[in-house]
């Protein structure tokens, strides 16, 4: 490749003049790009899907604001959304947050007030365009779905009705970086995913000659987020931000909230079903980190369809009966079959959550059993757990992305490694729905200790599959704001509660709970190997059986809208691996794991992607010392013989006391290395 390549004044001219141009797809026009002013000078990049009749009769509008590159990384999804609104008389209007995509400026973190800032800049923007009727909808997922929720709570008069999909209320408790007070190692990989894509430039064909400053000026100043998330170990005013969960009531416009069980997200989907007082709905289905449209396991749904009869009902006042219809929609997961990634289930349906047909019942934990119809003798000995560092080695991705290589694997490979209570055999089949809860009296023999806690449902034939989880970092046994060390042999009763779950228990199945004192590598440790003593006769499970539900119709919600695809060419595809080895030779216990998207040429403004990672996750000899987090990534962008790719690499690893963070980034134009950043940081550990 050549470095020397240079794009002149008359080629920009001419390829931004061909790109910006109006384009006109059936009943849609697009506009490829659309600079929009914000206050301080900063220029957002925008596409816009335009119903052809929108300048004669203004149209509401549907936004969708996020880093994640409209031009190339989110064109496919983002062109059979769009293109669908547009069909159905809607504006759809995609923005590159600040510092990302073609967007000016830097991106610094997540969900800061800035961002928040140009959010209400945008929704003014549009509603004062000629193609606007001054009603606008907001959707995302993931970081899309967050900023929707926090830009309805800042109330902006222009902002009707809202569609969130994987988002949290609360960024610390129930986000990608902290669960239960211990660290989640998706933490690091989201960190490191975040450090990958605020290293990619702008296309010069839109941006023109300031391309290589904004890349540089990118480069520079979005800095190492994981530094930043690891000097905030606790809840304070820096996760508080932004976090709706504080004030429900702020939120005054209609919410339909969407959520998967393959996902991380699914937990904020029932408090806001419970504390929202605005319109409100929710379905929930059995796909992971993905829209319900496109993402496995299980069946996807007409999930646009369903966007757009929200957006009928509360921007153009059509009485479709969305707002009548029960508010919860829930897939009730059956035993998955040991030879398929699918979820088999059913439908449920419920007019409000929490719901009347749902019965909390207690149960004791006897002699390794789950005391389920009541005729255990008590058993007062208790028993001791020291699990190794292999337990969770089968336990999946917190945020399943991929749907197959990364959900959770037969739980017998983890339950070596744990203590175990099980129900006896099941006499009749049983529906459990909701968040279950544990309470364990206990003592540790260390200061600092981890609990996990997991229910599995167990076939016949031995085969275990996790249904939920929990973990509990114990010394934020009783807050996560001021975590206490525990004193080692001292008693204490703690109370943790696991992900909310659906799930159908054949009969002659049964339900066991599995409790681990380490999950590596979903979480990372506690800063060395504890015992855990568990005092079974004073604990216990409560179990959230679903009896006698009412009898409400189930609404068929249909299957994908087939849209014609972009012009693009597939260059490689897509490759996934995940692989646990263990080197018996050097005693090295790893998980290695390979994302590779599929390299794809948008044909119709000759440009290429390329975007990969691999992590690894490793220890050696069982020993807490060695723990090792490492990810490199690269994303790189070509056009004829002209390229750009920018490359990371990320290592966390960790001692009693500190953690410990290398870093590096290089850019390179063509061949020649532009720009070349190393990081060395060691941060105290706090209670974790």
């Amino acid at each position: 490749m050549n470095s020397n390549i240079k794009i002149t004044n008359f080629d920009i001219i001419y390829l931004s003049i061909k790109l910006q141009l109006t384009t006109s797809i059936s009943m849609t026009k697009i506009i490829n790009h659309q600079w929009i002013p914000m206050s301080d000078g900063t220029r957002l990049s925008a596409k816009i899907w335009l119903p052809v009749d929108a300048e004669k009769n203004p149209c509401p509008a549907v936004l969708e604001y996020i880093p994640y590159r409209k031009r190339d990384f989110k064109a496919m999804r983002d062109a059979k959304t769009f293109d669908r609104f547009a069909r159905n008389g809607y504006v759809g209007i995609r923005v590159d947050i600040r510092g990302s995509g073609e967007s000016e400026g830097i991106l610094r973190d997540e969900y800061l007030q800035q961002e928040l800032d140009d959010g209400l800049e945008i929704l003014q923007w549009i509603a004062a365009q000629p193609w606007s009727n001054g009603d606008v909808g907001m959707m995302g997922i993931s970081w899309g779905g967050f900023n929707s929720l926090q830009l309805a709570a800042l109330n902006p008069p222009e902002l009707k009705a809202i569609i969130c999909v994987a988002f949290s209320d609360h960024r610390y408790s129930d986000d990608v970086h902290y669960m239960g007070g211990n660290m989640l190692t998706d933490n690091l990989s989201w960190a490191s995913t975040m450090f990958a894509y605020n290293s990619c430039p702008p296309d010069p064909a839109i941006v023109g000659d300031k391309f290589e400053d904004m890349w540089l000026e990118r480069l520079e100043g979005s800095g190492l987020w994981l530094k930043k998330w690891l000097e905030h170990q606790t809840l304070d005013d820096y996760w508080k931000h932004a976090s709706v969960g504080y004030d429900y009531d702020a939120i005054k416009c209609p919410v339909y909230a969407f959520g998967g069980w393959a996902d991380g997200y699914t937990n904020p989907v029932f408090r806001l079903m419970k504390h929202l007082s605005c319109p409100r709905k929710a379905v929930i289905g059995s796909w992971g980190h993905k829209y319900p449209h496109m993402g496995g396991p299980g069946p996807t749904i007409d999930f646009l369809g369903e966007c757009v009869r929200w957006w009928d009902k509360w921007m153009k006042g059509t009485d479709n009966g969305i707002d009548k219809e029960p508010r919860m929609q829930v897939w009730m997961q059956d035993t998955p079959s040991p030879v398929s990634l699918k979820r088999p289930g059913k439908w449920i349906v419920e007019n409000e959550y929490p719901t009347r047909s749902v019965h909390f019942k207690p149960y004791a934990l006897k002699n390794n059993e789950i005391d389920l119809y009541d005729n255990l003798p008590d058993y007062d000995k208790p028993f001791d757990i020291q699990s190794p560092l292999s337990v969770g080695l089968f336990a999946g991705k917190w945020c399943s992305f991929s749907a197959s290589t990364d959900l959770p694997y037969d739980q017998r490979e983890e339950d070596g490694g744990a203590l175990i209570f099980q129900t006896p055999t099941l006499k009749e089949s049983t529906e459990v729905f909701g968040a279950p809860e544990i309470e364990l009296t206990l003592s540790s023999d260390k200061p600092q200790a981890m609990v996990a806690a997991r229910i599995s449902d167990v076939a016949p034939s031995g085969r275990a599959s996790r249904v939920t989880y929990g973990v509990l970092n114990l010394t934020h046994r009783d807050s996560d704001e001021k975590p206490e060390y525990l004193e080692p042999g001292k008693k204490y009763t703690v109370r943790m509660k696991l992900n909310y779950m659906a799930q159908h228990f054949p009969k002659g199945n049964q339900i066991r709970l599995s409790l681990s004192t380490s999950y590596w590598p979903l979480v990372w440790p506690s800063p060395e190997q504890a015992k855990l003593t568990i005092y079974p006769d004073e604990s216990k499970i409560w179990l959230p059986f679903r009896e006698n539900p009412q009898d409400l119709p189930v609404k068929d919600l249909g299957k994908p809208d087939q849209v014609e695809p972009l012009n693009t060419t597939t260059v490689k595809p897509a490759e996934r691996e995940w692989k646990v080895i263990h080197d018996m030779a050097s005693n090295e216990v790893s998980l290695n794991v390979k994302n590779q998207d599929t390299q794809i040429k948008f044909n119709d403004i000759n440009w290429q992607t390329r975007k990969e990672a691999k992590e690894k996750y490793s220890y050696k000899s069982f020993n807490y010392d060695t723990l090792r987090g490492e990810i490199e990534s690269v994303r790189g962008f070509y056009r004829d013989d002209w390229s750009a790719e920018a490359r990371t690499k990320t290592v966390l690893t960790s001692t009693k006391t500190h953690f410990l963070i290398r870093a590096t980034l290089d850019a390179y134009l063509g061949d020649v290395r532009i720009f070349s950043k190393s990081w060395d940081e060691k941060i105290k550990r706090n209670y974790l």
